[in-house]
């Protein structure tokens, strides 16, 4: 494999890369050179990553995730397999780490009593303001 370290020990059997031609410029050597590399794992049947983690990982990327189960990334930035198969891994890396710890629970917030009162006021003037416009009572 190459030298970009993982979050997650993950075995590389586990890790499937494809390579195909690149699109976009390149000269000739883009129609000769299989250079894209397209990483799938099947995230959703692998023992390595902890049940919790992988839970959050499915449930945040579960657009990217196919209907089997499996992560599909694909990388075709440089002109060079190795360097497309470390940005797989960098893209890989960097959603595990998104994900590797849950985030902190949101503990709900009560205005403050000074808040509130001002609030009420604010309202009590901007009505008593309206009330003045209005068309005097008849009696």
């Amino acid at each position: 494999m190459t030298a970009t370290e993982l979050p997650f020990d993950i075995p590389e059997h586990e890790l499937v890369f494809t390579f195909a031609r690149s699109s976009g410029p390149g000269g000739q050597n883009v129609n000769k050179t299989e250079t894209k590399a397209t990483l799938r794992w099947a995230v959703a049947s692998s023992s390595t990553l902890p049940a919790d983690v992988r839970a959050r990982f499915l449930r945040a990327f579960a657009t990217r995730i196919t209907t089997q189960g499996e992560l599909v990334l694909s990388s075709q930035r440089h002109r060079d397999r190795l360097r497309n198969v470390d940005d797989c891994l960098e893209k890989l890396a960097a959603m595990l780490r998104s994900v590797a710890v849950p985030r902190r629970k949101r503990r709900p917030t009560r205005p403050s009593r000074s808040a509130v009162e001002r609030r009420i006021s604010e309202k009590k003037r901007r009505g008593g303001a309206k009330r003045e416009r209005r068309r005097p009572a008849e009696d």
